[in-house]
């Protein structure tokens, strides 16, 4: 049976602009459902000043929390070495760092552009991780659309690609969507130039459902050849440095896809079900989630039966 990965990322994107701060006690709650689903790799949160993001400001308070969870891949995202160092001293297993392909995003993001936050990011690693010990992800912002100069050049989104690559030849690249407004061919094709252009690179996709193509623009990826997705149960997130954009791609609408194309998730879709119910109390208004508005037995039937309708 083929195999996918999803990457949960609600506890850090999916809860990261909702104004009202959510109780640390909660942040965990969500964790451990989210984990008891099956989920092993997960965004725990970001290390980033609460200045920027209040709402990941108890992040060492969630990290010490939520216990060890034997099994769990703990990811987190970090700025620069400062949050980088911080996170290793949480003890989290794999470092995110973002830069967008889109100077006019970047500038937006971290006040700097693209250029200088390559010139950054291997000035950090090389700094917090000189022997190579930690899992390092990027995320290329903005590879398909920004939100500031409309669908992105695809030569230049290539060219900014392979300096980054060309940083550590371990590091996990993942195309992003930042906005929403991807388009499947988009995505398809630069997936498979990125994979024939880096073949020993690992490759994952995020993705927004902005302009409702979200899962749309997954099976294109997948298609194409890429394995690891990133997820926000019950559809959470949005980034606050992109005007427009909403929720993330909900796990259980990819779970719900895969698992019915005969795809191995490695996940049980009752309990994250149930873990998405919980996620969007957060912020009910903002959930994007399409399994999660189907009735629950229908769901858990994998598009069984459907009652007769008229014509």
């Amino acid at each position: 049976m083929s195999k996918v990965e999803i990457v949960e990322v609600a506890p850090r994107d999916g809860l990261q602009n909702i104004a009202s701060f959510v109780p640390t006690a909660a942040k965990i709650q969500l964790i451990h459902k989210l984990v008891d689903a099956g989920v092993t790799r997960m965004e725990i949160g970001s290390f980033v000043s609460p200045k920027a993001i209040p709402q990941m400001a108890d992040m060492d308070e969630v990290v010490a929390g939520m216990g060890q969870l034997p099994g769990l891949h703990k990811v987190a995202l970090v700025p620069n070495g400062k949050g980088a160092r911080r996170a290793i001293e949480a003890g989290i297993d794999e470092l995110i760092f973002v830069i967008s392909m889109s100077d006019a995003h970047n500038m937006s993001n971290v006040r700097r552009p693209t250029a200088a936050s390559i010139d950054d990011l291997a000035a950090t690693l090389a700094e917090v991780d000189p022997e190579r010990r930690l899992t390092v992800r990027i995320g290329l912002a903005t590879s398909f659309h920004c939100p500031f100069v409309g669908t992105m050049d695809e030569e230049a989104v290539m060219a900014t690609i392979a300096r980054i690559a060309a940083i550590r030849d371990d590091i996990e690249l993942t195309l992003a969507d930042t906005t929403g407004m991807a388009l499947p061919d988009h995505v398809g094709r630069l997936a498979q130039r990125c994979l024939s252009a880096f073949p020993q690179t690992r490759w994952s996709f995020h993705g927004h459902d902005t302009a409702g193509f979200g899962i749309a623009n997954v099976l294109a990826a997948y298609q194409a050849g890429i394995r690891s997705f990133d997820g926000a149960a019950g559809g959470l997130g949005g980034c606050p440095f992109a005007p427009g954009a909403t929720g993330n791609i909900a796990s259980e609408d990819l779970v719900y896809m895969f698992e019915r194309m005969g795809v191995s998730t490695g996940i049980d879709l009752a309990k994250l079900l149930d873990a998405a119910a919980f996620a969007v109390t957060f912020a009910p208004d903002t959930t994007g989630s399409h399994v999660l508005a189907m009735p629950r037995e229908r769901a858990l039937a994998g598009g069984g039966p459907a009652a007769a309708c008229a014509a």
